[in-house]
């Protein structure tokens, strides 16, 4: 499925479900890294249009690495991002009508001494909108199972995933946090949000 595909697909249907009166309308686009979600996210909300949260700006930074790397593929999936914040900073104001702002996590800049990242002095604001797209792995699991209305899996091959992870992360810290993460997406995929048990699957 071509990407033009794909965003018609999900703009159909987030169109058809916002009609019959969901509104807002509140999104999840899942997948694993490299998959190609956030293009998605924002070709969606263009045509939509829609306010995006990216998932990833909510990471629990103040975990430190040696903590994460105590804990199971399970306990990581659970606690990967501050889910208290997600509904509180982004996903509550944008259902109740109002614009959401925060502070994103910190990628940049690195792990500070203890293991743990840094916030963004910078804040995101967002305004609200008739759809809001969650943009992130792990945003259709259990955290936010009460406030999504539709689940978007999206997927590509793996040569391609690797490929845009590659050109995108440096050599070094790939291999350091996909050793951490890989296998919490693994159990994910399986265990918590199996392909069957998504609203929509796009391929791309």
């Amino acid at each position: 499925m071509a990407l033009t595909e794909a965003c018609a697909a999900i703009t159909e249907l987030v169109t058809r479900s916002a009609a019959s009166g969901q509104v807002p309308l509140v999104v999840a686009f899942d997948g694993r890294s490299g998959t190609g979600k956030s293009t998605l996210a924002s070709r969606v909300a263009e045509a939509v249009p829609a306010a995006v949260v990216l998932l990833d700006d909510f990471f629990a930074a103040s975990i430190p690495n040696a903590d994460w790397d105590r804990m199971t593929a399970e306990e990581r999936g659970a606690r990967v991002f501050d889910w208290a914040r997600v509904r509180t900073q982004a996903v509550g104001p944008l259902r109740a009508g109002t614009a959401a702002c925060w502070h994103p996590f910190d990628f940049e800049t690195g792990p500070r001494a203890d293991g743990t990242y840094g916030m963004k002095a910078a804040v995101v604001e967002v305004e609200p909108a008739p759809v809001i797209i969650i943009d992130g792995a792990y945003s259709s699991g259990p955290q936010l199972a009460d406030l999504v209305d539709l689940t978007v899996l999206v997927e590509t091959s793996e040569t391609e995933r690797w490929t845009r992870l590659t050109r995108r992360e440096e050599a070094e810290f790939l291999a350091q946090w996909h050793a951490r993460w890989t296998t919490v997406e693994d159990f994910y995929f399986s265990n918590v949000r199996p392909r069957s048990s998504f609203d929509l699957i796009v391929t791309t």
